[in-house]
């Protein structure tokens, strides 16, 4: 029985020996030497003792090369494979592990590569692995301006370091990656925002900060220096697009609040762009001496912040507020990584993009609300635009058919005062001089005097109403009527008559205009009918964009012969009036309102009329 227990407290103990005993072991203690750039070997002498993490700058002030680091420890059981984690190599290194080369970066000479920032790990077995001591050489290669050094490294159970690498990678490198890729997308997001709404300025500000976030963010990503040549040229691009960031993170703060300096504006857009432009001609200042110019942009971003805070803070307005927040967290977050960017804190993890995605959504949902919010207010001006153009358009589609009305029964009222007018001055006219004729006619006037002057008057009375019961009727459809009458007139007296009409259609000279030249073409033809004895007349009429001719050629004796005539015949001097002067005057006054050049000629056989009008526009 003594046995039994003396033999389970020796189990028990055993079992809390194995438990005691460490799964990972730590290593914060290694020598370090300095080496040539292009050493494939550290020196044999020169070795110094360091503690993990080392920052070389330390103990070897300004020195910018390679530094070898020599790790040793005690391997209890090397059949059992073991997992290796260097967590920190700045900036790029070559790992052997007793003497056999497990990792190595493309470029361990300038332009240096870029691991950095994600720690190493390596799954170790025999033959690599040794029963007892082994030994672990790091070549680090580095420049003094940028922090060079190496972690602390860590041995033991493989699935534990496993895991505590992928936790090391997602935190430095894969939120990173989400960082830098939610980034993109926010700022090509809003703008493609500002692209649809230039006016507001403030998508396009907050577009442009994130872009230079986001090339500012590449350099926890990205494991070479492409596409600048020297590691001074990338580190100068790095730090230039920090504060163009910090510029048009500020001017995105001021357009969200409705704010302008214009003054200020234009220095700060200068600096950044001053900063840009220098990165190629400068990058050797540029980079090493970036502490120049960032902190005091890094103490500016802080001032901005806190200053946006207070402002949200005073108005109280919920879109404020949300953005206020989002700016606050990577504020606190920052100091942690200022010191470990300014060497006051030892650490190899980078905190900012623990949360900067959040921070990307979180300002991206308060810009999203805003444009919501800006659309719903231009949506709304839009309806209420659509109820008074609606509303005034039925306004003016009112007063423009009242208009229309007023205009109608004006143009009706001048058309009947116009006929009142034409049957007063034409008709009436001939009316009176019949009426005067018929007086001063003997009593036994023959019936068929009596029948053509009745019929001369028909005749003006059809002329009238041909005129003017068309309306919008072009000129081919006036003449038409004018002359079938015509003919037959002429064809009574044994006068041939010939027409010739051209480009008539779709002329319309108006009621008043039409009437007057149809009623100085009869007037021609009853001067051919009564006067001229001739036994042809041509009439021709021709219409050009420009002008109308109108000509008419008889084979007569001519009218002044004919007038003559007439009076060596005995007339009255009233017939003679009607007869001769009274026409040619009639159609002279009615040449001369229509604006036309007119005149007669008498040829060795026959009388020719010509009438030349322009057509207005």
């Amino acid at each position: 029985m003594i046995r039994l227990l003396c033999a389970l407290m020796l189990a028990l103990l055993a079992n809390l020996a194995c438990a005691a005993e460490p799964a990972v072991v730590t290593i914060d203690r290694a020598e370090a030497v300095r080496s040539d750039w292009n050493a494939t070997l550290p020196p044999r002498d020169g070795w110094v003792p360091v503690n993990l993490m080392d920052e070389w700058n330390s103990h070897w002030p300004g020195y910018s090369g390679v530094v070898w680091y020599r790790i040793r420890w005690n391997q209890a059981d090397a059949s059992v494979p073991i997992g290796l984690l260097l967590d920190y190599t700045c900036m790029a290194a070559e790992v052997r592990l007793n003497g056999s080369v497990i990792d190595r970066d493309a470029s361990l000479v300038e332009p240096l590569s870029r691991k950095w920032h994600v720690p190493r790990h390596f799954m170790v077995q025999a033959p690599l692995l040794k029963q007892g001591e082994n030994e672990l050489l790091v070549r680090v290669s580095g420049l003094s301006e940028y922090a060079p050094g190496f972690g602390t490294v860590s041995v033991g159970d493989a699935a534990t370091l496993q895991a505590s690498f992928n936790k090391a990678v997602f935190i430095r490198r894969d939120l990173q990656v989400l960082d830098f890729a939610i980034g993109i997308v926010v700022a090509s997001l809003f703008g493609l925002f500002w692209l649809m709404r230039r006016q507001d300025t403030t998508y396009g500000w907050y577009a442009l900060s994130g872009f230079f976030g986001t090339l500012y963010g590449s350099n926890y990503i990205v494991d070479s220096t492409w596409p600048f040549p020297t590691t001074n040229m990338w580190q100068a691009f790095i730090a230039a697009s920090f504060v163009a960031m910090v510029v048009t993170h500020s001017i995105f703060l001021l357009r969200y609040c409705n704010r302008r300096w214009p003054r200020i504006e234009r220095v700060l857009i200068v600096i950044a762009a001053l900063a840009l432009v220098l990165v190629p001609i400068i990058p050797d200042w540029m980079g090493p001496q970036r502490n120049t110019y960032l902190l005091p942009a890094i103490m500016y971003v802080y001032v901005a912040n806190l200053a946006f805070i207070g402002y949200a803070l005073l108005h109280r307005r919920s879109d404020y507020l949300v953005l206020a927040a989002c700016v606050s967290v990577p504020l606190v977050m920052s100091f942690h990584d200022l010191a470990v960017y300014l060497c006051w804190m030892k650490a190899s993890t980078y905190l900012g993009a623990l949360l900067s995605p959040l921070t990307i959504l979180g300002m991206g949902f308060v810009l999203a609300y805003r444009f919501a919010t800006t659309m719903k207010r231009v949506e709304g001006f839009n309806t209420e635009l659509t109820r008074e153009v609606h509303s005034a358009t039925s306004q003016l589609a009112r007063t423009m058919n009242q208009q229309h009305a007023l205009e109608l029964a004006h143009s009706r009222a001048g058309e009947r005062l116009q006929l009142v007018r034409d049957l007063h001055d034409g008709f009436g006219g001939t009316l009176v001089g019949t009426i005067a004729e018929l007086k001063q006619a003997p009593d036994d006037m023959p019936k068929a005097r009596v029948i053509g002057i009745l019929s001369e008057m028909r005749e003006d009375l059809r002329l009238v109403i041909d005129s003017t019961a068309r309306e919008h009727a072009d000129l081919a459809e006036l003449v038409i009527p004018l002359r079938h009458r015509a003919s037959r007139l002429l064809e009574s007296a044994e006068i041939e008559d010939y027409w010739t009409l051209k480009g008539l259609e779709g002329v319309d000279l108006g009621t008043v205009r039409s009437l007057d030249l149809l009623r100085l073409l009869q007037e021609a033809l009853t001067n051919v009918f009564k006067h001229s004895r001739a036994r042809r007349v041509d009439v021709t009429l021709e219409c050009t964009a420009e002008s109308l001719r109108m000509q008419v050629r008889d084979d007569g004796i001519g009218i002044a012969a004919a007038v003559l005539n007439s009076r060596t015949a005995g007339q009255s001097e009233s017939q003679k009036n009607s007869e001769g002067g009274a026409g040619m005057a009639s159609m002279r006054t009615r040449a001369q309102r229509l604006g036309a050049a007119f005149d007669i000629v008498r040829g060795e056989h026959g009388t020719v009329i010509n009438l030349l009008m322009p057509l207005m526009a």
